[in-house]
């Protein structure tokens, strides 16, 4: 065994498996151009750093559930009203969720909404918070299950070890009395520790769909909106969804080429 061969397997041993992958590469790069020890040495500790940072955002990608293409690449700005093109780099920073605050996004169906929240908290994650991404229905779902088990606070702990949870599209839950209890103790359990983004095609106003109850509507309201940002698409924006189902039909018609 080379002395190199004996390093990389005590850099395995010791649990620095980039360091170990990239010794030779960087070995040589040493050699060629002539650098100092301490070079060398950081030069590896930096590629372990690197290597551990890159594996712990694909687990937290993977745990995320986030849209795969709904990321701040494929979104448009020229489609965002400009005040969410102000607020948007601060928003993908993050500073928000170091202080608890929430992120409420309003509009009508298609204009976007679900896929800015998901390109936030893709941007969140890359800066290693950890985000969970959920139809609400589908929360409402797995919190009525875990109620029905006696299992409810652990489900609670489970997600508070989420820095930011999604829920996406609010005013689809079904809105029976359960539901309702029990999304309004999720964001009971959440005010002022953790960060939720929530998208809404329903206003303020018509809460009163979702949580029936006035005083508890009113009580889920103060609590989301004590520390947060709201973003509005406005009536105006068209749908992102309408504008592509009409270009598909004026490329068919295209390809299909005259009458005959």
């Amino acid at each position: 065994m080379t002395p190199l061969e004996r390093v990389q397997l005590h850099l395995r041993a010791l649990h620095l498996p980039t360091a170990a992958r990239v010794l030779p590469e960087v070995l040589a790069l040493a050699q060629r151009d002539q650098w100092s020890l301490e070079a060398f040495v950081a030069e590896v500790l930096e590629r372990e750093l690197e290597g551990r940072r890159q594996s712990r955002i694909e687990r937290l990608l993977r745990e995320a559930h986030l849209p795969p293409d709904k990321t701040l690449t494929t979104l448009e700005p020229a489609r965002l009203p400009l005040r969410i093109r102000r607020l948007l780099p601060g928003l993908c920073a993050g500073d928000f969720v170091d202080r608890a605050e929430n992120l409420l996004i309003f509009g009508l169906p298609g204009r976007g909404k679900t896929h800015l929240a998901a390109a936030i908290g893709h941007a969140l994650v890359q800066h290693g918070r950890r985000v969970w991404f959920c139809p609400t229905f589908a929360l409402v779902g797995r919190l009525l299950r875990a109620k029905r088990d006696l299992e409810l606070d652990r489900e609670l702990r489970r997600l508070d070890r989420f820095a930011v949870v999604v829920l996406d599209d609010i005013g689809y839950v079904q809105q029976s009395r359960e539901e309702m209890e029990v999304l309004f103790t999720f964001l009971a359990e959440r005010y002022e520790r953790r960060s939720v983004i929530i998208t809404s095609n329903l206003v303020f106003s018509e809460w009163d769909r979702i949580f029936k109850d006035p005083l508890t509507t009113a009580a889920a309201i103060d609590r989301l909106v004590h520390h947060c940002s709201i973003l509005e698409f406005g009536a105006d924006l068209p749908s992102v969804r309408a504008e592509a189902a009409a270009q598909r039909q004026r490329t068919a018609g295209a390809d299909s080429g005259p009458p005959t």
